[in-house]
């Protein structure tokens, strides 16, 4: 994750879930935001923390990480999990450029998906695309909603 003294370059959110539309059965969401400074270079430890990280519940309710679960991981981009609230307004000067941010959303789904076939065959990863509105249907077994910062 981030040293306390540096910026975060980048901000996600994990969501375990039961179910999550775009055909999840059973998985993580990871909601992804990049900021200013960010580059290709964090991609890698990201989905190291990310998909590594024992979050999700098994049958057998031992918490495991989303790749040693029979289950999928579905990727949202968030640009809102860069606002900072200015009087009654949200302000996202932080969040990096529309490309840049297209270009590393684009390396982290593909980094993603190269680890989740790796470990197991048959995990699928599903992502929104990136600068759009999208519709999400979610239900989760928790609260369990994590937030983290590179």
């Amino acid at each position: 994750m981030t040293d306390r003294t540096e910026a975060p370059v980048a901000r996600t959110v994990l969501q375990q879930c039961v179910r999550a539309k775009l055909q999840i059965e059973r998985g993580m969401v990871i909601y992804i935001c990049f900021f200013k400074g960010a580059t290709e270079e964090i991609l890698p430890k990201m989905v190291s923390a990310l998909l590594n990280i024992r979050l999700c519940e098994s049958d057998s309710g031992k918490l495991v990480s989303v790749l040693e679960l029979p289950g999928n991981l579905l990727i949202v981009p968030q640009a809102t999990l860069g606002g900072k609230v200015k009087g009654r307004a949200m302000q996202y000067h932080a969040n990096i450029g529309k490309e840049d941010g297209l270009r590393l959303y684009n390396g982290f789904t593909d980094l993603c998906e190269k680890e989740m076939k790796s470990a197991v065959a048959t995990l699928e990863v599903q992502h929104g695309t990136y600068g759009n509105r999208q519709v999400l249907q979610l239900d989760t077994n928790g609260p369990y909603t994590h937030l983290m910062e590179f």
